[in-house]
């Protein structure tokens, strides 16, 4: 297959920094910024043009109390836009599955069928019980298995007859069937790195994600999946969630890394440690494992590289910022190679950002993306 490129939609704000864009403060230590963007429609409308302009496919929304809604910004980017899809997370526990049918639906229907479906099922003990949910870790993912089984369900195509009754344990539907209007369910996609992520993973989504850690690593996961998805007579496809820094050369890129690292004191790490130490998610330990040891000297010695985790990936991200915590970091060359050799294990959409996301929106599709071009990999887009 060929690769899928898609962006970020920073719906909390945007910087030159690590930290503006999931931190909920405009001071660093006393140092102002005054690049923050804040994400206005007007500032999100000009990422997501810039992203439809350059080619890339989609663009993914964060979720959680920290950003904008993600249903609510993308409807309204929908109208500043012509051909970008639009990733939306949303938290499966915390609307029923025939209300976020009928929200996709809608959405398919104003939008031309630009919607893909990303899957949350949060990790944050603290966050989702700001919403009224306490289950803990495993029973949320036996409710997402639950709500993918019942959305499945509601939306049937328009050729085959019958409404959805459904009786589980979180769930009790009846008579129920929403209509898409000449669209189809939207492609989910999904992530989460314990077992029961995986089974839900192989079970009932179209794109399984990870955060990126090395090839070596994530190589077991993609077999271990895609065995599983077999064993329920199912193919799944697999995305990773990456930051980037991509320039001419190697260089430029690792002074960029160092520039974004001396601005992050051991004080502002230790605070976010403190909250990720917190976490359910297996995947956000695994995150802070890659620079455990190593975060607080590579941010005292002003040295990038020392978190560097494998060849160009690195874990920089990871000490103030939560969810996706590692970057490939090099040449354009480089760049492009790290993406090749993640393609070839498996990963067929990459799902990228990089700060401030219109500037380094350029940088990767003027550089990387196009030697991936030139080698004829990502998939042609219209436009």
């Amino acid at each position: 297959m060929s690769i899928h490129i898609h962006w970020y939609l920073p719906t909390n704000g945007d910087s030159r920094e690590i930290v503006g864009s999931g931190d909920d403060s405009h001071v660093i230590e006393g140092v102002s910024r005054p690049s923050f963007r804040e994400p206005s429609i007007g500032y999100l409308a000009d990422v997501a043009r810039t992203a439809e302009r350059l080619g890339y496919e989609a663009v993914l929304t964060p979720t959680g109390t920290w950003c904008e809604d993600a249903w609510i910004t993308t409807a309204a980017l929908t109208q500043a836009t012509a051909r970008l899809k639009f990733l939306v997370a949303f938290r499966p526990g915390l609307v029923t599955p025939t209300l976020a049918a009928h929200q996709a639906a809608t959405f398919q229907r104003i939008s031309g069928g630009r919607l893909l479906l990303n899957i949350v099922t949060g990790g944050d003990p603290v966050e989702q019980r700001r919403f009224g949910d306490f289950l803990d870790h495993d029973q949320r993912y036996a409710r997402t298995g639950e709500f993918l089984e019942v959305l499945r369900g509601v939306s049937k195509p328009a050729h085959e007859p019958g409404e959805f009754d459904y009786d589980g344990r979180h769930y009790r539907i009846e008579a129920a069937r929403i209509d898409f209007g000449g669209y189809e369910l939207p492609q989910i996609f999904f992530g989460g790195a314990s077992a029961a992520a995986e089974q839900v993973a192989a079970r009932h989504v179209d794109t399984y994600l990870t955060w990126g850690e090395p090839p070596s690593v994530v190589e077991e996961r993609v077999r271990r999946v895609r065995d599983l998805a077999a064993s329920h007579g199912r193919t799944v496809s697999f995305g990773i969630r990456l930051h980037v820094i991509s320039r001419d050369t190697e260089a430029q890129a690792w002074a960029e890394a160092d520039r974004l690292i001396e601005r992050i004191t051991p004080e502002r790490v230790a605070k976010a440690q403190a909250v990720f130490a917190r976490t359910e998610s297996t995947g956000q330990q695994r995150m802070t494992q890659l620079q455990e040891g190593s975060g607080i000297a590579a941010v005292t010695s002003r040295n990038a590289r020392a978190l560097e985790v494998s060849p160009g990936l690195w874990a920089g991200y990871g000490l103030v910022r939560g969810g996706a915590g590692t970057a490939l970091v090099g040449s354009h060359e480089q760049v492009a190679d790290l993406i090749g050799e993640y393609h070839e294990l498996g990963f067929d959409h990459f799902i990228l950002s990089g700060q401030p996301h219109v500037e380094e929106a350029y940088h990767f599709a003027e550089g990387a993306a196009a030697v991936l071009r030139a080698r004829r990999l990502i998939a042609q887009t219209h436009g």
